[in-house]
């Protein structure tokens, strides 16, 4: 398959050689060109309406701004082919999912969400959790692309928020583990329990879970970089709150974790990876100095 691919950050990066390595020609683009041309075995292309003239075309942008830069305000689905698929791997805000839905029906092509759960190390192992809604012919084209990227693709219908809406809450489940995370290991640490002898039962029994075994990780021996940047978690946590107000879902929970990342972020630990709000914990707690 002639794919298209936009937006080469780590995540970008990590995907796109599966995709070689199953065979499909690809093809990218990204605001640094040589981030591009850093990849093997693809083409480089000069704009992202080029992507849009291929089988398929997957983005894999940062945030709803990008997103309507690259794909809106570019132009670029005007120049479309019309058995185009455009599968959306971002995490994005349910209005803009709305108005790409609309935008894509105008231009006659197919719209496909399919935002990931994994870090960049899960995707270059092919073993991201692909989360998908739209057309079912649509998905059932692109879904030698998910073959290659994933280890499972989860189906959740025709409309394409149900797809965004898994996403944003399983990223909020995820703020919600950092903070309980560092809560709980505060409260051990206090009474002389090492965050590490902590956080290794219960990462290994009650919680054995990815999410928590990952940023326990980084909690019980205090490494925040690199990794997913507390600012995206604070943008997610946005997206959590916007949907939850749309529906008047009351999430006190978040607003509280929210409340601890603006914290840290004025703290100038926002480019540190989102485990970071469990410092705020133990600084709240009196055991963390090094958080002025």
């Amino acid at each position: 398959m002639d794919v298209g691919f936009i937006g080469i950050g780590s995540m970008g990066a990590a995907m796109v050689p599966n995709l070689v390595a199953a065979g499909h020609r690809v093809s990218v683009w990204n605001r640094n060109a040589d981030a591009s041309r850093a990849l093997e075995g693809v083409t480089v292309l000069d704009s992202p309406a080029d992507a849009f003239r291929l089988d398929a075309v997957i983005t894999m942008l940062s945030d709803d701004q990008a997103v309507r830069n690259v794909v809106v305000d570019s132009n670029a689905l005007a120049s479309a082919r019309e058995d185009c698929v455009h599968v959306m791997t971002s995490t994005i805000s349910l209005a803009l999912v709305d108005e790409l839905q609309r935008l894509h029906r105008e231009a006659g092509i197919a719209y496909v969400a399919a935002p990931v759960f994994g870090v960049p190390a899960a995707a270059a192992k092919a073993q991201l959790n692909i989360v998908v809604a739209g057309d079912p012919a649509a998905i059932a084209k692109v879904q030698p692309l998910f073959d290659a990227l994933g280890q499972k693709t989860w189906p959740l219908g025709d409309d394409a928020k149900h797809a965004n809406i898994a996403k944003i809450a399983g990223n909020m489940m995820i703020t919600l583990a950092i903070e309980a995370m560092g809560e709980a290991t505060a409260l051990a640490e206090s009474y002389g329990v090492k965050a590490a002898d902590f956080l290794d039962i219960v990462t290994n029994t009650i919680f054995a879970s990815p999410s928590y075994k990952r940023y326990g990780g980084f909690i019980a021996t205090d490494t925040y970089e690199p990794g997913f940047k507390l600012t995206l978690g604070l943008k997610d946590v946005d997206l959590a709150l916007e949907a939850a107000g749309t529906k008047q879902v009351v999430l006190p929970s978040v607003a509280i974790v929210r409340e601890n990342m603006l914290q840290a972020i004025d703290r100038g630990l926002g480019a540190k990876d989102w485990a970071i709000l469990a410092k705020m914990a133990r600084r709240r707690a009196g055991l963390d100095e090094s958080v002025a």
